[in-house]
């Protein structure tokens, strides 16, 4: 169901609900000149004033940025296990909030994140706008390596902007989750409920990283499980 340019359920979207929304979804809904402003400029870990730097240009081109960086562990397992986590989608299995399990993580793949917001669901469009898998061996590194893949919103999304979601293993032997995101309001209840729209962003990004987090625990004393 569409309401004002929304994409609503009042039960989890189905499968063909959120076919539907994709194939009347437009393109993408903000600035061109922004598509991959998101993107690691590369493996190694970008520095505090690197990313003020950042995110500066983007709050005063009017962007809501938000950052979460998270230690999940060390060590090449756990990298392994997070990207395979972030391939599948379980980075975002977070019982109000989903993707579709098998959607490919590819440039160009359309897809929704579905959510729940009182009583409706709500479907929101995306595109994968990049994917960046690197090992240090191609960095000229001796160790460390970064998977990361940013969508941008479309047109019938509450927001317009970009959404990085990236693991990565520095020289330290550490692993790092973060997400990162800049957006600004694209629809009139996300101007008019911004404060509460940026308060769940930052809910969205801190549990996403617990959902992480719980994965690859599950995996480092279990085993693979089923995808």
């Amino acid at each position: 169901m569409a309401w004002g340019g929304l994409f609503l359920s009042f039960g989890r979207p189905s499968q063909e609900q959120q076919k539907s929304c994709l194939a009347a979804a437009g393109g993408f809904n903000y600035d061109a000149a922004l598509r991959g402003a998101s993107c690691p400029k590369s493996a190694a870990p970008s520095t505090t004033e690197a990313a003020d730097t950042s995110d500066k240009a983007l709050v005063e081109r009017g962007f809501f940025v938000n950052r979460s960086r998270l230690l999940i562990g060390s060590g090449a397992s756990t990298f392994n296990h997070a990207k395979s986590a972030l391939l599948s989608w379980r980075h975002l299995a977070l019982g109000w909030a989903n993707v579709e399990p098998d959607t490919p993580v590819k440039v160009r793949t359309r897809f929704c994140i579905c959510y729940r917001e009182l009583i409706p669901w709500v479907m929101l469009p995306l595109q994968i706008a990049y994917v960046n898998d690197v090992d240090g061996n191609s960095t000229g590194r001796t160790k460390g390596g970064m998977f990361a893949f940013g969508s941008g919103t479309l047109q019938g999304h509450l927001l317009a902007g970009e959404e990085r979601f990236s693991v990565q293993l520095d020289e330290g032997d550490r692993v790092w989750y973060e997400v990162f995101s800049f957006s600004k309001p694209a629809h009139i209840l996300s101007t008019l409920c911004y404060p509460y729209v940026q308060l769940r962003q930052k809910h969205f990004a801190q549990q996403s990283g617990q959902a992480l987090l719980r994965h690859v625990a599950a995996q480092a004393t279990t085993g693979p499980q089923p995808q």
